[in-house]
């Protein structure tokens, strides 16, 4: 009987204790759910307090910007170490190049020249200006001025003068593997004729525009070429030294029509200032080997057909005709170029007319001169070659 008892007592325990919350729980949870559509439980949402959502979205955002940040900054750096490591391997895959490559031994002037420095028309021109002279610009003269001007015109241009001694070093760095260029350079028997050939190679190895010291800008580098015509499309300028229309140059100049050397605007290893240095060096090397003669140095044409505009002449005029080297189908003469009033591009080559390079000094141009805007230069025309005759 009282096992029977026990029994009932542990069984309304259980009821009480366990069945009977149990049952009041599903009685509420039914109360509040069954009888609470959608749009109560969407009301009851709504109705939370606004900055609890409002802060809930913000944090979210600032999170989300700060790992994009983060992820940013990341990749940024990835890629420059990248960028890093792809050009070191470029400059040394490059000097590997360069160090198989081997001139053949039987190569010409001209085939040594060009293997040395390739020529890449649509490059930009170089923002160098160059000039040679030995002596201190006083800071009162006039060739300091012209130097000034070249300076102030041109901002962003490395403007620089060179000496005998600086001229000779960068000649031997330049052509050391041409031992042919830097022996007619040593070879020639005045500072001024070395001068003149330096122009040349400078600018085939570096670009830029080579002018004379007593060259005085008017107008800013840039101004130089027409807005009608694209920089990718030039890769000489030059100008008209003289232009007779009577036989008057006879006994005076090589030609009738010459290009100027005073002022040339050059891309590195173009093939007129390739020509003109071959030209040049098989000239001096082959007077070297007959003796100079004194004529060589002061008469005015033996100088401009030896390192001068006579012999610049030549090789454009040479350049314009050579159809594989220039492009140009039509035959050019000298006529092309006469009375030449405005700029004109002839395959890579831009000529300006002859007062653009020998422009009036600025105080003496009218407003009303109708040449004024391709006044470009003016030239004293010093001849200081005249002047010296010893290295």
């Amino acid at each position: 009987m009282s096992e029977i008892k026990r029994k009932k007592l542990n069984f309304k325990r259980i009821f009480l204790y366990m069945v009977l919350p149990l049952g009041f729980i599903l009685f509420l949870i039914f109360k509040l759910f069954g009888s609470s559509s959608s749009t109560d439980l969407q009301t009851i949402l709504q109705n939370l307090p606004k900055e609890i959502t409002d802060f809930n979205k913000n944090q979210y955002n600032e999170d989300i910007l700060k790992e994009f940040k983060e992820l940013s900054e990341q990749l940024m750096e990835q890629n420059k170490q990248q960028q890093a490591m792809l050009e070191t391997q470029r400059m040394q895959l490059e000097a590997k190049i360069n160090d198989l490559k081997q001139l053949p031994e039987t190569a010409t002037l001209r085939e040594k020249l060009t293997w040395l420095y390739g020529y890449e028309l649509t490059k930009k021109f170089p923002a160098y200006i160059w000039q040679s002279w030995n002596d201190d610009l006083g800071p009162d003269s006039t060739l300091y001025k012209f130097h000034e001007n070249w300076e102030n015109k041109n901002p962003g241009f490395v403007l620089e003068v060179i000496n005998d001694d600086i001229m000779s070093l960068l000649v031997h760095h330049y052509y050391n593997v041409i031992p042919e260029v830097i022996e007619a350079f040593e070879s020639l028997p005045t500072n001024m004729l070395k001068a003149d050939f330096f122009r040349f190679l400078i600018l085939y190895v570096k670009g830029g525009v080579f002018a004379d010291i007593d060259t005085n800008p008017l107008q800013p580098v840039p101004n130089w070429i027409p807005e009608n015509v694209s920089p990718k499309e030039i890769g000489l300028l030059v100008g008209i030294e003289v232009d007779f229309s009577t036989k008057e140059w006879v006994g005076k100049y090589n030609r009738r029509l010459q290009f100027g050397s005073s002022v040339i605007q050059a891309k590195p290893k173009h093939p007129v200032i390739r020509e003109i240095i071959a030209r040049i060096t098989e000239m001096t090397l082959k007077k070297k080997n007959n003796y100079y003669d004194e004529s060589d140095t002061k008469d005015d044409l033996s100088v401009m057909k030896w390192t001068g505009i006579g012999t610049f002449t030549d090789v454009l005029m040479a350049y314009f005709n050579d159809y594989i080297q220039s492009g140009v189908e039509s035959k050019i003469t000298w006529r092309q170029f006469h009375k030449l009033t405005l700029p004109k591009l002839v395959g890579d080559v831009l000529v300006v007319p002859e007062f653009s390079f020998n422009a009036p000094p600025a105080d003496k141009i009218s407003n009303s001169d109708s040449n004024k805007p391709l006044y470009f230069v003016e030239h004293l025309g010093m001849k200081s070659w005249k002047e010296s005759t010893n290295p």
